[in-house]
């Protein structure tokens, strides 16, 4: 017998991304979905990434996670920090976060299905500056393929 799909989005069954500036993009949207938006270990880790210019993406991560907080109708899913799999939504938003620039009519579609709701524009700009932000600064997001197994 099949579970009930509310249990299905809770499972983790998406491989993780494999290049660095995306799982450090995973990390820091854990850390900052789990612990709140000024969370240390997020911030270690995309200085880690940027050295000195980490300042840029981390705000605009903040500012992106606080918009989806605002907007969502729907409980979004994250995993934690150590799991090496991403839940549904987790991989929905690198998705769209990654394509957000290049196709940002596709990437508000996919938004607002996942946060349940069609006012979602200051997460969409958010993610746009975030996907951009990570291009500007040498580490352009991959627009990932999640195979589910």
């Amino acid at each position: 017998m099949s579970e009930p799909i509310e249990t299905q989005t809770l499972i983790a069954r998406r491989a993780a991304p494999l290049g660095r500036a995306e799982s450090v993009l995973l990390f820091a949207i854990r850390r900052m979905a789990l612990d709140g938006l000024n969370d240390a270990h997020a911030a270690n880790a995309l200085l880690g990434l940027f050295g000195m210019s980490y300042r840029r993406p981390q705000v605009l991560l903040r500012a992106m996670m606080g918009e989806i907080a605002r907007a969502s109708t729907n409980t979004i899913h994250v995993s934690p920090c150590c799991c090496m799999r991403m839940t549904d939504a987790e991989a929905r938003l690198m998705g769209l976060i990654a394509r957000a620039t290049t196709d940002p009519r596709g990437a508000h579609g996919d938004l607002s299905a996942m946060l349940g709701t069609q006012d979602c524009l200051g997460a969409l700009t958010s993610a746009q500056a975030v996907g951009q932000a990570f291009a500007d600064l040498g580490r352009p997001l991959r627009n990932p393929v999640f195979a589910c197994e």
